[in-house]
């Protein structure tokens, strides 16, 4: 897939899905963004960058962590995704905080100016992820770490099917690899190719919680990442899609909620 078309997919899929991201995904993301914060461990004083910050969510964490006496650059390919975390970072009072719309792979930053670089669930939507990797070894200081969280093996996450039903009525262009960092240790390799040391990696599962068969269908089809495929799709198209989609998420119901499962891929690298 042409890299440029897979960037202006990112960048335009999520302000797409900007408006419904936090409805359906805050809760949802939240195990992952916890435990990048653990495994980060930032100290008051730190600079921090973070790369596919999204709406915030986990910015405002990292910020509060490092005080003002740190500093925290965050960014993302989405105009609307900074726009939204921007207000985050005003309304909970934060100076030290900048950001920024921004390609991973090509990152506006100095050489060696940060302590930590974090990406939660963001790495496996890159053209190349092994340059956002390299990046991100750039932008750390000498000893500094890096985490990052994708998205774990297809067979454990029990929404996969989202993308081939998409896929076999509208050109979706997401990402066509999107569980490939998850599947055995192939994130890890990614952070040594980069060259990374002291990598180590640990697999978190999941649940994903949701409360009716709307909320499934809305953060399977317009609060993620094939958003922008699903605003060119008609409506008798997306009615057959909502039933093939629960259909497969069938084994996951509870009464009216579905809890469905999922992994979480966690791994830390640091700069020699």
């Amino acid at each position: 897939m042409d890299a440029r078309l897979q960037r202006r997919v990112q960048r335009y899929g999520w302000d797409k899905a900007e408006p419904c991201y936090e409805r359906y995904w805050a809760r949802q993301l939240q195990p992952a963004q916890d435990s990048v914060l653990a495994i980060a461990n930032l100290q008051p004083g730190e600079r921090v960058l973070e790369t596919a910050c999204g709406t915030g969510l986990m910015t405002v964490p990292a910020a509060a962590a490092v005080t003002s006496k740190g500093a925290v650059v965050a960014t993302d390919i989405s105009d609307k995704m900074v726009e939204t975390a921007r207000l985050r970072a005003r309304e909970s009072g934060l100076q030290h905080v900048r950001l920024e719309r921004m390609d991973a792979e090509k990152l506006a930053v100095e050489n060696a100016a940060f302590d930590v670089a974090l990406c939660s669930l963001g790495l496996m939507y890159f053209p190349d992820p092994l340059q956002a990797l390299k990046e991100m070894l750039r932008a750390l200081r000498p000893g500094g770490r890096a985490i990052s969280a994708v998205w774990g093996a297809r067979e454990r996450c029990g929404w996969a099917e989202i993308f081939p039903i998409v896929d076999s009525r509208v050109q979706s262009d997401v990402c066509p690899l999107f569980f490939q960092l998850g599947t055995q240790e192939n994130q890890n390799a990614a952070f040594l190719r980069a060259g990374f040391v002291d990598v180590r990696s640990e697999r978190i599962r999941t649940l994903l919680n949701y409360d009716s068969s709307d909320d499934a269908i809305g953060a399977a089809f317009a609060g993620g990442p094939v958003a922008l495929a699903y605003s060119r799709i008609d409506e008798k198209s997306r009615e057959d899609a909502h039933a093939e989609y629960l259909a497969s998420i069938e084994p996951y119901r509870n009464g009216v909620s579905y809890n469905i499962p999922g992994e979480f891929v966690i791994t830390l690298g640091r700069r020699s």
